[in-house]
């Protein structure tokens, strides 16, 4: 018996006004070798105004930046994966605080955190990379995104002991419930909404972006990873973001067309990009 066919909307059929932004994608990858150029023009023709890339490290930083050079709609995100932890030196910390001070399109410390998901990290590895990183962030005067994976708590009580209340930081790519929102909008902080709000098993994800107050959203890909419906398990991209959005606007009982402008807002004062 054949496979049944799967109907893959073209997210240029849905395309929203030209001020949205991708807070967070790896365009930088192999896997948009081919066709970044396209990948990018066709955020833009879906209504992807700035799109934020993150360097896992100083050495993709400097070795990938110049793919950009012609693109000045992306920003810059740069900061130590927890789950790079052990190849981390004290002069990557010395060369992202130079990276920092030199490139205006650095816009945040991120992606750091933890993650107890992959056991190739030490956990006390994790931490002193994570408190090193807070420090930077502080230093540079700089935004943080946080990565966490199954170290929720853990995260949180970093981040609290470290004095990270009321500093502006992202909390990327949630994908848990109410709870954890309510403890992450209390400590000031904002939220980053990715694909997997629009699979079906995710109602409480669904009911803590519907708890999230409207100045502290953001919408991301996490590109190449966790595509939306229908493009679920494709290579993601920036346009498919319009299916995010239109989930989450679902949720939450809003218009797509204003929570993608007031979404794609948050992130232009997050990481004080100009319009």
């Amino acid at each position: 018996m054949a496979a049944k066919k799967v109907f893959r909307e073209d997210p240029l059929d849905h395309a929203l006004p030209l001020c949205g932004v991708d807070s967070h994608a790896h365009l930088d990858g192999g896997e948009f070798d081919g066709d970044r150029a396209e990948v990018l023009a066709r955020a833009k023709m879906a209504g992807i105004a700035q799109i934020g890339n993150v360097f896992l490290g100083p050495e993709d930083f400097e070795a990938r930046r110049g793919l950009f050079d012609a693109h000045p709609e992306v920003f810059f995100l740069l900061g130590i994966h927890p789950c790079h932890g052990q190849t981390y030196t004290p002069a990557h910390l010395a060369a992202m605080r130079d990276a920092f001070a030199a490139e205006p399109r650095l816009r945040a410390v991120g992606e750091i955190g933890l993650d107890f998901y992959w056991k190739d990290c030490p956990r006390e590895v994790q931490y002193e990379v994570l408190r090193e990183q807070l420090a930077l962030a502080r230093a540079v005067e700089r935004p943080v995104v946080i990565h966490c994976r199954e170290a929720e708590e853990e995260t949180l009580m970093v981040l609290e002991a470290q004095g990270f209340v009321g500093y502006p930081l992202l909390w990327h790519c949630f994908g848990k419930g109410p709870e954890l929102a309510r403890r992450i909008v209390r400590n000031g902080w904002h939220i980053s909404v990715p694909g997997p709000v629009t699979y079906k098993a995710n109602e409480a994800l669904r009911e803590a972006v519907a708890l999230v107050p409207a100045d502290r959203l953001l919408l991301e890909t996490d590109a190449p990873y966790l595509a939306p419906l229908p493009w679920r398990g494709r290579r993601n991209e920036p346009a498919l973001t319009v299916f995010t959005a239109r989930e989450v606007a679902l949720a939450r009982g809003e218009d797509v067309e204003s929570l993608w402008r007031a979404c794609g807002d948050n992130a232009r004062r997050f990481f004080a990009l100009e319009s």
